[in-house]
């Protein structure tokens, strides 16, 4: 198991590390000029320049690019969006709203959808079933934006009951209060996708022969079930997890545009509009290495699940 996980990790260094090649290379072969802008100080482009190398060739300033992150943690820094801020203190302010907002929506979406599938997959084909596969599909082919905005009209415009704008200076509650429409509307689609796996997984587990025989041994159907079926469902729906908090993190850029949450996802949107390379490139490292990260506890979680994986990892 040991193995497993330093192989694991190996592989994730390597894709991050050629996620930020590319990155880097494309963003900065963008037609865009770098110093386009001319209300950039001349004395920040003659430190950017100085700094970054702007003037060798591409493939020059990438290795000194991954040499300032390497030793000193250096992502360079903004050029339009914040003159000659490093672009790492600006995605520290930007962190913590998208984190709530992303990781609170996962949390609300996850035992939701447990539940929901659990509940679709028991009363398999009555009225129950064909309600929640109904909502389901309207959750999964509607894009998270145009619940965003329905909510937006209806919960702050005709019953003005939530906010419409994220409050950035009020206190905690307020704050948290300000971010339910958006959370919300960020979990509609991993409700309803967990909600389909599950069905699937636990109905098909349900009607095996392995659960007819741990039923023969003196397990009631609920033990069965919990025990064995509902243990085994959750094996792929663990590997959807992936596609869930990208997908969430995909979402948020416009969600948190529409509600004017200053986080992660916005600082993007503002700066590829901009054409600030390098808080580009930073802030699609950082979404790289969630997902990347993401994927290495699923893998691991394998293990955790169905012992075979735990085993067969060990042995190699």
């Amino acid at each position: 198991m040991f193995k497993y996980v330093l192989k694991r990790i190996g592989a994730m260094l390597i894709t991050l590390f050629l996620v930020m090649s590319l990155s880097f290379m494309i963003i900065r072969l963008m037609p865009m000029n770098i110093f386009e802008d001319p209300e950039v100080p001349p004395e920040v482009q003659y430190q950017l320049e100085e700094e970054m190398h702007l003037h060798e060739p591409i493939p020059v300033q990438l290795f000194y690019f991954l040499k300032n992150i390497v030793t000193e943690f250096n992502f360079g820094r903004s050029v339009k969006i914040k003159p000659g801020i490093p672009v790492f203190d600006i995605i520290v302010t930007r962190i913590p709203p998208t984190v709530k907002l992303n990781f609170m929506s996962l949390f609300l979406s996850i035992p939701l959808g447990l539940i929901a599938g659990t509940v679709a997959a028991l009363n398999r084909n009555t009225w129950i079933d064909h309600v929640i596969s109904f909502i389901v599909v309207l959750f999964i082919s509607i894009p998270s934006f145009v619940f965003a905005s329905l909510m937006q009209y209806t919960l702050t415009y005709v019953w003005p009951i939530f906010p419409t704008l994220y409050d950035a200076t009020g206190t905690l509650g307020a704050q948290f209060y300000s971010m339910c429409l958006p959370i919300v509307a960020l979990a509609l689609n991993p409700i309803a996708t967990i909600t389909r796996y599950l069905r699937g997984e636990l109905i098909e587990n349900i009607s095996s022969e392995y659960l007819l025989l741990a039923r023969t041994k003196g397990l009631t159907k609920g033990q069965a079930i919990v025990r064995h079926a509902f243990r085994n469902s959750l094996i792929p729906i663990t590997n959807t997890l992936i596609a869930l908090l990208t997908g969430v993190m995909g979402g948020s850029l416009v969600i948190e545009k529409m509600f004017s949450v200053p986080g992660m996802g916005g600082a993007l949107v503002d700066s590829i509009l901009a054409g600030d390379h390098f808080l580009t490139v930073a802030l699609l490292i950082f979404y790289s290495a969630i997902s990347l990260v993401t994927i290495l506890i699923v893998d691991l979680s394998y293990g955790l699940i169905d012992p075979r994986i735990r085993v067969g990892g060990g042995s190699k």
